[in-house]
């Protein structure tokens, strides 16, 4: 395992980080096994991966729950890494989406910030949250002020609560607004060799502030396993049911694309999910890769990611076959 500081955040970590979005289960992730999901973190951990990534959405409690359990006694080993701002427990807030019976609102105010922290600490099993993150930002009509949300988790870090800030699934010009209050150590976007727009001004904005840059969907939902077939189907509700690469137009595309790297696996004598690991990672060193997992040969085969050294001709190559995805698809 390859380590890495984590900009100024005085915190340092495995440069891959455990997803455990499918330990919630759910519609979402389906067939989930409790026990299982366990001993995969357990495995996790003994494989040196040290970063673990939750929220409460996941699951509704479950994931950070399960995750609790699992480092139960090995705490001191990881940094836990969880979200605020998507709620449930009442109707205050944006409305989101609903799923599985609930009513999810983006909500980033001072009070439920507070109330979600204490929860997440319970479910945990632990005092303390090391990297702490808003889901999403605010949103009309319930616009909680930056000031207020960034304000909330400056005081929870003097505190003690929390060790670390995140920002998800922001642009950057509201990171820039964050900064004006307070602190970013993360942030969490999706970025894939397949979905790369976060290059254009994200990413740049990153490596200019020393930010972490956590990124999910690193494998499109498995597209980037190099086993789903185009008879492929998933069950319905599944979470690769509005993701872009898996349209019924777009993803044959897709999954020619990713037999077009099977040379590059050949050639390095990995997987490809070693392969879309280690891209990412050559793209700048403040890139920190989540590979989520829920099942013990799924964790031991991401974490071979770290081992993986591109040739920079190779990173370049699998970049121009992406950029060739791209303009067969612009129209669909």
């Amino acid at each position: 395992m390859k380590y890495m500081k984590f900009g100024n955040s005085g915190l340092t970590g495995s440069a891959i980080t455990f997803g455990a979005m499918p330990l919630g289960g759910g519609s979402w992730w389906s067939n989930s096994d409790d026990k299982e999901s366990i001993r995969t973190v357990h495995r996790a951990i003994d494989l040196g991966i040290t970063v673990f990534d939750t929220a409460p959405v996941y699951g509704y409690g479950h994931s950070e729950e399960i995750l609790g359990q699992a480092v139960k006694g090995r705490r001191d080993q990881v940094l836990i890494s969880t979200k605020c701002g998507l709620w449930w427990d009442d109707d205050e807030g944006t409305y989101h989406f609903t799923n599985d019976g609930h009513v999810v609102r983006r909500n980033v105010s001072r009070r439920v910030i507070r109330l979600e922290l204490e929860k997440s600490l319970k479910r945990l099993g632990t005092d303390y949250i090391d990297i702490y993150y808003t889901h999403n930002p605010a949103k009309p009509p319930f616009d909680t002020p930056v000031e207020e949300t960034v304000g909330t988790l400056m005081e929870l870090k003097k505190e003690g609560k929390i060790r670390a800030i995140g920002a998800s699934n922001m642009t950057v010009p509201q990171m820039e607004e964050y900064l004006k209050y307070g602190e970013i150590d993360f942030a969490q976007k999706k970025y894939s060799i397949m979905t790369r727009d976060i290059e254009k001004d994200m990413l740049p904005f990153c490596q200019e502030h020393d930010v972490v840059l956590h990124a999910y969907a690193t494998i499109e939902r498995g597209l980037l396993t190099g086993k789903i077939t185009k008879d492929y189907t998933y069950p319905e509700g599944d979470a690769r049911g509005d993701q872009p690469w898996w349209r019924p137009e777009r993803f044959p595309y897709a999954v020619d694309f990713v037999d077009s790297l099977r040379d590059m696996c050949e050639k390095y004598q990995c997987s490809m999910v070693n392969l879309s690991t280690a891209w990412l990672r050559a793209q700048s060193p403040n890139v920190n890769v989540i590979c989520g997992a829920r099942r013990v040969p799924q964790i031991e085969e991401s974490a071979l990611g770290c081992e993986v050294e591109l040739m920079p001709g190779d990173v370049q190559e699998i970049r121009r076959r992406a950029e060739e995805l791209d303009e067969k698809i612009k129209d669909l």
